[in-house]
């Protein structure tokens, strides 16, 4: 099943939205040559890129929509959809897949039940894969958010990300009567 490119922005996030645009308002001078900057600041304060932000920042820089979507869809580093709490990267690069990189991505969407692009379900780990981290002493290797993890092998790379999932208390569930 495809996903939406462009993901809204649930209705308590709009407050947010309105906030950062306010601020925005204030800080930028609406220049087309603000744009990315602008881009960035978004896609930091709400997490992505949500459909919404970009027709405002459109607005602000007086740019058209059409000029707005294709700078953020042309560089790598803006996303269009949420992602989790926790950035999961496996290296794909020759070194790592020598070591198994491919096995450890393989343990990893099977224990968080998604696939690279995609958040959990929970909304904790985001899975991403990267070309090479240049760590190619440690292959194979796995960076959660900033922190580089080296000579993986699946059990600890299970261990690691269990201890982030366990560390966040599982939603109380009704009494039975």
């Amino acid at each position: 099943m495809e996903q939406a490119i462009y993901a809204e922005l649930p209705e308590e996030g709009r407050s947010e939205i309105e906030d950062l645009f306010n601020e925005m308002r204030k800080e930028f001078k609406g220049r087309p040559e603000e744009l990315i900057p602008m881009l960035q600041r978004a896609q930091r304060r709400l997490g992505f890129l949500p459909e919404q932000a970009m027709l405002e920042i459109a607005r602000i820089t007086r740019l058209s929509a059409a000029r707005v979507f294709g700078t953020a869809t042309f560089y790598a580093q803006f996303r269009f959809q949420p992602v989790g709490k926790y950035i999961v990267r496996v290296c794909r690069g020759t070194a790592c897949h020598v070591k198994g990189s491919d096995r450890l991505l393989e343990t990893i969407v099977g224990y968080l039940h998604a696939v690279p692009g995609q958040m959990t379900p929970d909304g904790l780990f985001t899975i991403e894969t990267v070309a090479c981290f240049g760590s190619c002493a440690l292959a194979p290797v796995m960076v959660i958010n900033d922190s580089v993890y080296g000579s993986l092998n699946r059990s600890r790379a299970l261990k690691l990300l269990g201890e982030i999932r366990n560390s966040f208390p599982l939603p109380k569930l009704a009494s039975l009567p």
